[in-house]
């Protein structure tokens, strides 16, 4: 059962052939079993899931089940959750309890998931190769030796190693869709704005975005029914009818235009990546689409981009954590001043230090107008070349990272390289667009690559048509790391 769909686990537990207490007791062994040689999760509390999957039961008894009831699932530890630790992958809050939910875990609480832990993260989602934790790498199922992928690495691996069935993640630059090419499964960064990000620790407020894991863009389509919606406790959240994003997964892709920007396929891009991310293209033109080159001109200009505003903001969002409210606090120091400096040299870790370092350093007097607000200009115009772009197409398509998993400490000592992996995936996020991943292949070594489709402003329905129609004839999505059975 560890292999199947949600709407396949739905459909034995609305059938009664399986009961949410088995599936979750079978998804709480698996982790016992495999976790210790993945990583994958930070926290995992068996006596709240059981509880859980008791009260699921409870409900699909009573036939008052939603397509997610009973269905087994992860957070990434960013998510607020009551009673549970919320650490964000960082010794500043390795003991945090969170005396609340975000919305989105009071979402899938309300749809009856079963919360089964928290998974492992870059420190306060800042990296690309799930390195930076305060509790050590996660290691990618395909090969252990490698990265997953950042900064939802412990959520990919975690649904790559079928640890769970769906997971749910965030993407700042690429942290959705990076990791889920890198591990094989299916992920989705929805619309900025369209899931509230009320309780989820911020790191760049302008650019985070709840989204999700899964085997397929079915599961995504039906976690996302259950994400998105509007919350008046998150100024950014947009109030807009709900919708089913799983209401034209079936209709045919004869007519579909599919932008493929000139800028994505060029020397950036590693031979056996490009070879599948092409393959994948000549199957959306086999079942009746036609391809259109774009141009993004500004693509080029992303990843600096991104690397100014982000941290930016970083600066000003962990400010609050001092040592005085919560969190971390240094045990010895000889005044307030010296508390502030221990406690967060401590309780951050070096890639945060970097990102807090530079941020304090663009938006300081005398160099706010010639870089953060420059970066800004140029945001826009990232986000006008799309706009254009998507008047010739539908959506576009292009890998999600420029190469398959690379083995961990490779690039630690390189940070602009390890940038350079969200290479594909940044410009989507400054533009505040939809995007996400499914597996198309694979490459070097025996690596996943994932596809990358894009959308238009909150057409997330369209791109998971497109990705479901090309899982429905491939079977990348269905392919599993050895040694996890």
């Amino acid at each position: 059962m560890f292999d199947l769909t949600i709407s396949a686990l739905a459909s034995l537990l609305r059938d009664r052939k399986a009961s949410s207490e088995e599936l979750t007791r079978l998804f709480l062994g698996r982790i016992a079993r495999l976790d210790p040689g993945l990583n994958a999760f930070i926290t995992v509390d068996e006596e709240k899931a059981l509880a859980g999957a008791r009260a699921a039961d409870a409900r699909l008894a009573k036939g008052e089940a939603t397509p997610l009831t009973g269905i087994p699932i992860a957070h990434k530890d960013l998510f607020c959750a009551k009673g549970w630790k919320t650490t964000c992958g960082s010794r500043m809050l390795a003991d945090f309890v969170s005396p609340y939910d975000a919305h989105v875990v009071e979402q899938f609480d309300r749809a009856g998931a079963v919360l089964v832990g928290k998974t492992n993260m870059d420190e306060f989602a800042m990296g690309s190769s799930n390195e930076s934790s305060h509790f050590g790498p996660v290691r990618n199922p395909w090969d252990r030796a490698r990265v997953p992928g950042g900064s939802s690495g412990g959520s990919a691996a975690a649904v790559a190693a079928r640890l769970v069935p769906a997971a749910t993640g965030t993407d700042t630059g690429g942290s959705i869709r990076q990791p889920a090419s890198l591990t094989g499964t299916s992920g989705i960064r929805p619309t900025y704005g369209a899931v509230s990000r009320y309780g989820m620790v911020a790191f760049a407020s302008s650019l985070d975005q709840g989204g999700a894991f899964g085997k397929s863009a079915e599961d995504l389509a039906l976690m996302l029914n259950v994400m998105a919606g509007f919350d008046e406790r998150d100024s950014t959240s947009i109030e807009r009818p709900k919708e089913d994003y799983a209401r034209v997964l079936a209709r045919p892709l004869a007519g579909l235009r599919v932008g493929l920007p000139k800028e994505y396929f060029t020397a950036d891009l590693a031979p056996d990546v490009a070879a599948c991310v092409t393959a994948a293209i000549a199957e959306l033109k086999a079942q009746g689409a036609t391809t259109v080159e774009v141009s993004l001109p500004n693509q080029a200009l992303a990843v600096p981009v991104y690397y100014v505003i982000a941290p930016a903001e970083a600066s000003s969002n962990l400010s609050r954590f001092d040592g005085v409210r919560y969190g971390h606090r240094a045990a010895d120091y000889a005044d307030l001043n010296d508390m502030y400096r221990k406690t967060r040299a401590q309780g951050f870790g070096a890639e945060v230090q970097r990102r807090i370092l530079v941020g304090t350093y663009v938006l300081s007097h005398g160099y706010y107008d010639a870089y953060y607000l420059q970066a800004q200009k140029v945001r826009r115009l990232i986000a006008r070349d799309f706009t254009q772009a998507f008047k010739a197409c539908d959506v576009i398509a292009g890998p999600a990272a420029p190469t398959v998993a690379f083995p961990i400490g490779e690039k630690t000592s390189d940070p602009v390289q390890m940038y350079l992996e969200d290479l594909y995936t940044i410009s989507v996020n400054l533009a505040g667009l939809p995007g996400l991943s499914v597996p198309c292949g694979f490459g070097d070594h025996g690596l996943p690559v994932g596809l990358q489709l894009i959308g238009d402003y909150f057409d997330e329905a369209r791109m998971l048509n497109v990705a479901h129609q090309y899982q429905l004839a491939t079977d990348w999505h269905r392919r599993s790391p050895p040694g996890i059975g």
